[in-house]
């Protein structure tokens, strides 16, 4: 037979009502008891049943994530396993499982989405990128349900958010290269809906505004955050009359794409292109030649992120509605050349 709660009570001398509260988290438990009970259900095995807690406390201890569209981008991009540590990390110390959904295209991550809250599936919900114009936001914030996105939202500036300051990340990036005595700087960008590609598209020309140099439309190319990207968009500038000499990609494993590309054409990094990514991942520095890139705490994003969404679940006060996390730029060799025009 298994163990039941009235088991471990009798074995710990306390009352079943007390091992529920111990199980639930209740304050007025003393920690002596707390560990004492913790113990007791761990040498016997038992587990709480967590469908019959959540028909009594109406939570569920779990939280949603709402993946990227491209199954492709979530399991080639660095990004998304890196902030899935963050979340998983934060919420497991805080006890809470995960549950993880997805859709081909918007009106599927709806459904996807409404299945979690209608069916009680999740306490809340964490979204891993903002778009312009976003029908998941937009029924979350109608249900009044708990989410926090990673990234900002311009419909909703109210909502839970954590971000960086994308707009000053890229434009770091950019005088980065300009530092480096480069004037025919380009971008790679990601998708056009993306918020955070039009953030750091903004970065990057303001940089090269305030430094007077010209910025030509042939030397910006939108994409996906894939390294199929970053190859094409070198075949097609290292093909230009007038090509650029550097190069800021919205990701590293975009960058990667470009250095494959150069590498395949003849070309050499820094020596005829110098290159700077974005998120500084691990294998970022193990590249030939390494590749720099602005480090943007990934890992901190998706631990903040899901600890903000628990502290909103539980009811606590927030104040500091759309948090930051700071960004700081890697040099690597593959920047640390000076280019002449």
């Amino acid at each position: 037979m298994s163990v039941t709660i009235i088991d471990v009570a009798k074995r710990a001398g306390v009352s079943p009502s007390t091992v529920s509260r111990v199980i639930s988290g209740h304050p007025r438990i003393s920690p002596a008891t707390t560990r004492k009970v913790k113990e007791i259900m761990q040498e016997m095995g038992y587990h709480p049943n967590v469908m019959a807690k959540s028909l009594v406390s109406k939570t569920t201890q779990t939280i949603g994530i709402l993946l990227p569209r491209s199954a492709e981008e979530l399991f080639l991009n660095l990004f998304f396993s890196e902030i899935i540590r963050g979340v998983v990390t934060q919420s497991t110390r805080s006890g809470y499982d995960l549950m993880m959904t997805t859709g081909t295209s918007e009106s599927e991550e709806v459904e996807a989405v409404t299945r979690l809250v209608k069916g009680r599936r999740v306490d809340g919900v964490i979204l891993l990128y903002s778009r312009k114009s976003d029908p998941v936001i937009a029924f979350l914030k109608e249900q009044d349900f708990p989410f926090v996105l990673v990234g900002r939202s311009e419909d909703y500036p109210d909502i839970l958010a954590v971000d960086n300051n994308n707009v000053q990340a890229a434009y770091d990036a950019t005088r980065h290269l300009i530092a480096q005595g480069h004037k025919r700087i380009g971008f790679v960008s990601g998708p056009p809906n993306l918020i955070v590609s039009r953030d750091r598209m903004i970065g990057y020309k303001k940089a090269m505004q305030e430094a007077s140099l010209d910025i030509q439309s042939e030397w910006i190319v939108e994409g996906e955050f894939l390294q199929e990207s970053g190859y094409r968009a070198m075949s097609f500038f290292m093909n230009l009359p007038h090509r650029p000499t550097a190069l800021v990609a919205i990701d590293d494993i975009v960058a990667f794409g470009v250095l494959r590309g150069l590498t395949e054409l003849g070309y050499k990094v820094p020596q005829d292109l110098s290159l700077v990514g974005f998120n500084n991942i691990s294998i970022s520095e193990l590249a030939s030649p390494p590749i720099s890139s602005i480090d943007i705490g990934i890992y901190q994003l998706g631990y903040t992120a899901s600890q903000t969404l628990i502290r909103a679940v539980k009811g606590e006060s927030i104040h500091q509605r759309h948090i930051i996390i700071p960004h700081r730029l890697v040099a690597r060799e593959s920047s640390l050349h000076t280019n002449q025009e």
